[in-house]
């Protein structure tokens, strides 16, 4: 651990220009020693690693770069990158990314997963770089091949929805007046804020939702799943008052009455929470109110 905290810590300083005394083990730790706990499957007849795990890169002997990752049951995903300076040239965030792709492969994961991108970060422009790739739509959640159509519409625009771009069939090039496109009423407004981009969007005047519920969210469970499956019942509490016990949420449901809809209070925040985790999830993880 020593080994990989001097190499956080050379990382910080060099890359991020952080102070010595900015850098702490226990922001180390927090930071990329407490992701996902870690177990193993058989699949197709190969151990499969699950959880979070440091892939680590050394050079006669010397740590000299660690990857953050998580193992997922069909994805490998790339959580973070750090690497000595003496090594800065080195590219390596092309290198991990390629032994990253091969254990995929010889994992038997469906999926490589490089994290965020933000096109106009010239360091993650290298992501574009491996093909076929595919960017998560940020309105209707889909994949879209990242291919040489996409990249020009994220050069065009701040912000940019496949599903919106092909909904108004916007053309690639940038797009500076809304009288380029024949659309009218409602349409003409949210496409204005949308070729002003994401903060205009949410600037905009478009109904807000006091929860996830009310959203309709895509991936989370609904409300009435969610009591169906008595999902909340299995989650523990932890409340300062009360010292190390723990307190099962359906022992609360009995004193007081429920209103998982609102997210003012303890149980709605709960209930979106559970419905975006899910039982296996919710039934290990302790809620804690300290």
């Amino acid at each position: 651990m020593n080994l990989r905290f001097a190499l956080f810590e050379n990382y910080q300083v060099h890359v991020h220009k952080e102070r010595p005394d900015e850098i702490s083990k226990a922001g180390f730790r927090r930071f990329l020693c407490s992701g996902l706990g870690q177990s193993h499957r058989i699949r197709n007849g190969k151990l499969q690693k699950l959880g979070s795990y440091h892939q680590c890169y050394r050079l006669g002997g010397q740590l000299v770069a660690m990857a953050v990752l998580d193992l997922l049951p069909d994805c490998v995903s790339s959580v973070y990158l750090i690497y000595h300076r003496d090594v800065q040239d080195w590219y390596f965030g092309k290198l991990s990314a390629l032994r990253e792709i091969s254990m995929a492969l010889e994992g038997g994961y469906r999926y490589y997963y490089m994290g965020f991108y933000i096109h106009s970060c010239s360091k993650m422009r290298y992501k574009n770089q491996y093909q076929p790739s595919y960017l998560l739509d940020p309105e209707t959640y889909a994949w879209n091949a990242l291919d040489e159509d996409h990249l020009a519409r994220l050069s065009a625009r701040k912000y940019v929805s496949m599903s919106v771009e092909c909904q108004y069939s916007l053309p690639a090039r940038a797009l500076t007046n809304i009288d380029d496109v024949q659309v009218e009423g409602t349409d003409a407004k949210r496409l204005k804020y949308y070729l002003q981009g994401s903060d205009a969007m949410c600037e905009g005047d478009f109904e807000a939702y006091d929860s996830a519920f009310a959203a309709g969210m895509p991936g989370i469970m609904s409300l009435d799943t969610l009591q169906d499956g008595n999902i909340l019942d299995a989650w523990r509490i932890k409340i300062p008052s009360l010292g190390d016990r723990l307190v099962n949420l359906h022992d609360l449901r009995r004193r007081h009455s429920w209103d998982l809809k609102d997210t003012s209070k303890l149980e709605g925040v709960m209930a979106e929470l559970a419905a975006a985790l899910g039982l296996p999830l919710v039934s290990q993880l302790i809620f804690d109110l300290s």
